[in-house]
């Protein structure tokens, strides 16, 4: 399948710092790919320039086959870009708002009338088309912001950072929508430094540090890409019972003396294991597990429940950037 972005050797130097240094990846119609790293990474830059909003210092960036850095007209009408700062007008209401980027974006007549309804009842903006923009929520703001970079209808989303500040329900309602525009066949491109937001919604990721692009893939092929030692947590609750907080400490000791134990914590109601050995096989946990289990039952351990921890996007990110930072 062609990719519908094509980012090659992207640099962007202000003088002596070199906020993005030799950046490449793709990205297809229809996916979201998460661009992860901290802040002062160069995730805002290169949207930047992805957005035709800076020139690179080198590189170059398709969409559809066309230049941004040397038609950057012609693919201005394919790009919706939502910066991490969006504010809207004192005094304004939410049609008049959105009304006003759809005559800007050349929108006429009825088709302006349709986008309009069209995106106001995709954001579940309907109901607030009279109230005031300065009178909404954080939620609904983003909600105004996303319904604005919609109007023109774009083939590419470059959202950053917009879940910024949401309640938990907003960002629940945000991912829904922006699921929903991927699969309307839009290729996302969204930055956050929130790792579980985007482990919950996006295809495929790329991990920035620094100005450079360290890995780029699924979440399982970006922990299979920390090369070297193979990783896996095991969680397990105890039922102290009678021996009470004597229970942890006598776990926790016997659990450290096993081999390709690494740490034991504690946590909530049981214990986080943490298991490191050479290779990537996957079998080798599972028969870790097993020996854990019998050793503590052994050893008189009342464990009430036993099971792994799901590795994660912050697993993934803290492996591929381990040493790399400073």
């Amino acid at each position: 399948m062609t990719s519908l972005l094509e980012v090659k050797g992207l640099r962007r130097d202000f003088g002596a710092l070199r906020a993005v240094d030799d950046v490449s990846f793709e990205l297809e119609a229809g996916s979201i790919l998460g661009f992860i790293g901290p802040n002062g990474a160069g995730k805002s830059t290169t949207m930047r320039i992805l957005a035709t909003l800076d020139t690179p210092t080198a590189g170059e960036v398709f969409l559809q086959g066309h230049s941004l850095v040397d038609t950057p007209d012609r693919v201005r009408p394919l790009i919706g870009y939502m910066p991490d700062r969006y504010g809207t007008y004192d005094d304004v209401t939410v049609l008049d708002f959105l009304d006003f980027f759809a005559r800007a974006y050349g929108l006429k007549g009825e088709e302006r009338r349709r986008r309009l309804t069209s995106v106001m009842d995709f954001t579940g903006l309907g109901p607030l088309a009279d109230k005031a923009t300065s009178a909404l929520s954080k939620g609904m703001k983003q909600r105004v912001a996303l319904g604005r970079t919609l109007l023109h209808d774009p083939q590419l989303l470059i959202l950053d950072e917009p879940a910024d500040g949401l309640d938990p329900r907003a960002r629940i309602e945000l991912r829904e929508l922006l699921r929903a525009l991927a699969d309307q066949g839009k290729a996302v491109l969204i930055s956050s430094h929130i790792l579980t937001e985007l482990a919950e919604i996006c295809d495929s990721c790329a991990i920035i540090e620094q100005g450079r692009l360290l890995a780029t893939g699924r979440v399982a092929d970006l922990l299979a890409q920390a090369a070297g030692t193979a990783v896996a947590e095991l969680v397990v609750r105890l039922f102290p019972g009678a021996e009470g907080e004597a229970v942890w400490a006598r776990a926790e000791r016997l659990l450290l003396e096993q081999p390709l134990v690494k740490g034991v914590s504690r946590e909530g109601e049981g214990l986080r294991v943490r298991l490191e050995r050479e290779g990537s096989e996957s079998a080798w946990v599972d028969e870790a597990a097993a020996r854990l289990l019998t050793v503590l039952v052994g050893a008189g351990v009342p464990v009430c429940a036993f099971g792994h921890r799901e590795r994660n996007l912050e697993d993934a990110f803290l492996h591929v950037t381990k040493g790399r930072v400073g």
